[in-house]
């Protein structure tokens, strides 16, 4: 399970996220490139603000939600993503985007779970947010441009995850912290609540 749960990992997102980036923008395709960044970029703050919030609250009653899963959310987004933007023309790439961020968010999910890492609500909601940052990057970039060939991003992705595979950020911690300074700013309310 960590070997899969790794690809989720942002020592793994973040420079997979910017090689390929650069890679889309070399191939010609700005558009997809500025879509690939912006799709992903608002998956990672999406994640971001709700550990924030669900740290501040401790958990949020009712449901259950101690973090949502920054490994869900990221791998399914990127995953998700570059199968759409890679996908033959004619496809529908937003479609494809979310049956590709689905099984990601599945995979990674499982793991984080099976590891103990996260409980089913934090994988749903980071797979939530996963999908939604791949069908908007999908939707963003439009069609690939038939001059734009598909073999340079694809050797940037794998590259970067075979490179940065088994590398950790430990994130969770820091986040735990700063969302004290920000729990004035949230909307919990009851016993849940930080001071």
């Amino acid at each position: 399970m960590h070997f899969l749960t790794d690809f989720g990992d942002q020592a793994v997102i973040l420079p997979l996220t910017l090689a390929v980036g650069l890679a889309l923008a070399l191939g010609g395709w700005w558009r997809g490139a500025a879509a690939w960044l912006a799709g992903v970029a608002a998956t990672l703050m999406a994640a971001l603000l709700g550990k924030l919030v669900v740290h501040a609250c401790d958990p949020l009653p009712l449901i259950g939600l101690q973090s949502p899963s920054g490994h869900t959310a990221a791998a399914a987004a990127a995953y998700g993503g570059l199968l759409a933007l890679l996908a033959p023309r004619g496809w529908r790439a937003p479609l494809l985007a979310a049956i590709g961020a689905v099984a990601t968010a599945a995979l990674i999910g499982t793991s984080r779970v099976e590891l103990r890492a996260h409980s089913i609500a934090d994988v749903l909601a980071g797979g939530m947010l996963g999908i939604a940052g791949a069908v908007l990057l999908a939707s963003l970039a439009g069609d690939r441009p038939v001059r734009v060939r598909r073999v340079l991003p694809v050797a940037a992705a794998l590259a970067m995850a075979i490179l940065f595979h088994g590398t950790h950020l430990h994130a969770e911690d820091g986040i735990a912290r700063m969302s004290h300074m920000f729990w004035p700013l949230t909307l919990c309310t009851g016993a849940g609540v930080r001071p």
